[in-house]
């Protein structure tokens, strides 16, 4: 069974070089204003008040003012709603050029249940007590996630194909989610520390706590934009890839690494956010085509605008409290795979 990822348009015309580059270009500049707006938003609309667009942007800007540490405050945020959602964007594209496959994103291919296994472990055993141990137990739980799953896939009849990954991936995901829960069920501790955690939030988070983590992002996101070129080779397929000197066995773990860096990093910070590394490289590459140099800064902007606008709605529509924005990432996701499915933008 064959898998297609469908460059073509909306409007229905054929993809060429110039202009994908040029509707690239463009999609760039949206999504650059788009996430500004979404940003500024974010700064003025709250759970319980907003601020006016303009007193919002002099109180981030001066630090002066009456709304300075209300601002500040939604400023963290914001920049853990943009860096998250970008990081997962970018893990998500990058998945589903390595592996040929449509459907991969860090949730489906078991990343994110592995990763929550792992912190629930560490919780359970009380080594879990500060971000830096959440983010080398996610990194450790994601890891091992994303190597059964292709390991297991592999060794299926006709190799790690879309659908054999699909199902593989669905059935890492129960088992470590069916381990998660009954770990739980134990420890009435870790359950409360672990289920603001699960649902995907990006309120509550200390600026130093990301900090620390901006490093394995950083290099999780240099391992896969460097490989951009390499994993348009490797879309054309193996055996084609070979004879244009990329050495594919590499190719894959160092591609696969910075993914699953990416994703676990991510998911350490914010917990497991649907859907964004699935639906967003599907949008984009209707606009810039499936080349990667172009893709993943698209995705970047894309999935940071996605989860910005999630946390800023489920601010609004939960008031006086506020549904966290791995729910509404979900409810918009859904959605949105159904369309591009009709449209026929992903066929299997």
């Amino acid at each position: 069974m064959s898998t297609l990822v469908s460059t073509r348009p909306a409007s229905g015309r054929p993809t060429t070089g110039r202009g994908s580059r040029r509707r690239a270009g463009v999609a760039f500049a949206i999504a650059a204003a788009t996430l500004g707006v979404a940003c500024a938003l974010s700064l003025a609309i709250g759970s319980s008040s907003n601020l006016g667009m303009l007193d919002a942007l002099h109180a981030f800007f001066t630090g002066t003012g009456d709304a300075a540490a209300v601002v500040d405050a939604r400023a963290t945020r914001t920049l853990v709603a943009v860096v998250v959602g970008a990081s997962v964007a970018v893990s998500g594209a990058a998945l589903q050029g390595l592996t040929r496959n449509p459907l991969a994103d860090p949730g489906l291919l078991g990343v994110n249940a592995g990763a929550s296994l792992a912190v629930v472990i560490g919780l359970t055993a009380g080594f879990a007590g500060n971000q830096l141990s959440f983010v080398l137990l996610a990194l450790l739980g994601g890891a091992l996630a994303a190597f059964a799953v292709y390991a297991i896939a592999s060794a299926a009849y006709g190799g790690a194909g879309p659908i054999t990954l699909a199902l593989t991936g669905a059935a890492v995901t129960a088992g470590c989610s069916s381990i998660t829960a009954a770990l739980l069920m134990r420890d009435q501790g870790a359950l409360e520390v672990y289920r603001f955690w699960q649902v995907g939030s990006v309120g509550g988070r200390e600026s130093a706590n990301l900090l620390l983590t901006l490093p394995f992002l950083a290099v999780g996101a240099l391992i896969v934009v460097a490989s951009a070129r390499t994993l348009n080779a490797l879309a054309l397929g193996d055996d084609l890839a070979r004879t244009l000197g990329q050495r594919v066995a590499l190719v894959r773990i160092t591609v696969a690494a910075g993914a699953v860096l990416l994703a676990c990093t991510a998911t350490s910070i914010a917990g497991p956010i649907a859907f964004v590394g699935l639906v967003v490289p599907h949008v984009v590459r209707g606009f810039a085509g499936p080349d990667h140099t172009r893709l993943l800064p698209l995705c970047a902007l894309g999935g940071a605008v996605m989860l910005t606008l999630a946390d800023v709605i489920g601010r609004v529509v939960a008031r006086p409290g506020e549904l966290p924005a791995g729910i509404l990432t979900a409810l918009v996701g859904v959605p949105a795979l159904i369309v591009l499915l009709r449209r026929k933008v992903v066929t299997l």
